[in-house]
């Protein structure tokens, strides 16, 4: 009898399938096991979300290959894993039509974005109640639906390592909070790059009037042919890789002893997110229209806000922008996105007096940036670079002529 138990038990091991950290790009050898959607003796179905890992890059759902039984986990919430890693095993000799359990509710039913179902933990909204336009429920949809516990307010955030919280004003209370993996790699990439690279900063200023009437004047039009408003970063970028073109070395990167020229120009665009930056790319910018740029822009700006970008959407780039001035940021000192050797920072737009033709007048005025690599870009090509974005920028006809 003990043979036969044992011979069953072996079979069953045999019918086991493993969960694994999939492979997520040569540039993703990490993970961390953000949340398990499911617990160990739940059924299971096959393409149902399992648990969702969280990378520097983005987080991604591994779901069940299987249908059956979530028989072990083996890397629990908060776990550092590798790719390849055995996150835990379904046992597919139970089918979800044979189990005792119920069927699925409709919170369970809907596939949501990770960002989305973090959400709702906060906020004590259940999935079941949010109401989304798309095919995916998303963060925004849920900020949009009022809990029943907390109508409209979020909760306070139920952080792994967090310690108790106290709304009492008079004590002196603190949490611990452990940083995610995406804020840890930006920790210590900002700190190699101001180790490895010799990091300078040159600024200059914009008279943004020209794009301002511009935008004006064809705000309507340009929103109901494309379906897009005319904002200011595709004039940014279009004046960026124009003076690229001039000054090639910003467009390039160091590799031992060697520089690798990029004859291509795919913009890195700076884009804040929840657990901090995120830099999609614009793929062959140059070959993009204006109409095209904002789109993926916008596309870029509401993916990032419901933590669904692809690890395609950030590979690689080769000069990159960031808009600190959206936040209300005057001036600042962009750091380089290695292995990129030069960044574009813009930022808030204010009126200022300046001289105009013997005249003190006021000017909707821009402060920008350009952080770059002194050990291949020399202060004469970094000064002249912003100084022929700044032209371009203030003559709008004639950046529509070098694009």
């Amino acid at each position: 009898m003990g043979a036969i138990n044992a011979g069953k038990e072996q079979e069953r091991t045999l019918m086991a399938v493993n969960i694994v950290v999939p492979e997520m790009g040569e540039s993703v050898v990490d993970a961390r096991v953000a949340r398990w959607l499911k617990h160990a003796g739940d059924v299971v179905t096959v393409g149902e979300p399992l648990v969702e890992l969280e990378t520097d890059k983005v987080d991604v759902e591994v779901t069940a290959s299987k249908s059956g039984t979530l028989a072990s986990i083996a890397h629990p919430d908060g776990a550092d894993v590798n790719i390849g890693d055995v996150l835990g095993t379904i046992d597919d000799t139970v089918s979800p039509a044979s189990s005792v359990q119920g069927p699925a509710s409709p919170a369970q039913s809907r596939p949501a974005t990770p960002s989305a179902r973090r959400e709702a933990r906060e906020r004590n909204v259940p999935l079941a109640e949010v109401k989304s336009k798309g095919p995916r429920v998303t963060r925004e949809d849920v900020r949009k639906t009022e809990g029943p516990l907390n109508p409209g307010t979020p909760g306070p955030p139920r952080t792994p390592g967090s310690g108790p919280r106290t709304l009492d004003p008079g004590l002196r209370a603190e949490s611990r909070v452990r940083m995610s993996k995406r804020r840890t790699t930006i920790a210590k990439r900002l700190v190699e790059v101001q180790a490895t690279a010799a990091m300078l900063t040159t600024f200059n200023e914009v008279d943004m009037s020209a794009v301002i009437a511009l935008r004006i004047r064809q705000k309507q039009a340009f929103k109901d042919t494309h379906g897009v408003s005319l904002g200011l970063s595709s004039f940014f970028i279009k004046a960026a890789i124009a003076a690229l073109r001039q000054f090639p070395r910003l467009n390039a990167e160091i590799d031992g002893d060697e520089m690798v020229l990029k004859h291509y120009y795919d913009i890195g665009v700076a884009v804040g997110a929840s657990e901090g930056l995120v830099v999609p790319v614009l793929r062959d910018a140059d070959r993009m229209s204006f109409p095209a740029i904002e789109l993926a822009i916008r596309n870029f700006a509401q993916k990032a806000a419901d933590n669904t970008l692809s690890l395609n959407d950030l590979r690689g780039g080769t000069f990159t922008i960031t808009t600190g001035g959206v936040f209300g940021s005057l001036m600042s000192t962009p750091i380089l996105n290695p292995p990129q050797v030069g960044i574009l920072g813009l930022h808030a737009i204010k009126d200022r007096p300046i001289g105009v033709n013997g005249q003190v007048v006021l000017r909707p005025m821009m402060y920008t940036a350009l952080t770059y690599d002194h050990r291949i870009v020399d202060g004469s090509e970094a000064v002249r670079f912003l100084v022929r974005v700044k032209e371009l920028v203030e003559d709008p006809g004639t950046l529509l002529l070098e694009s």
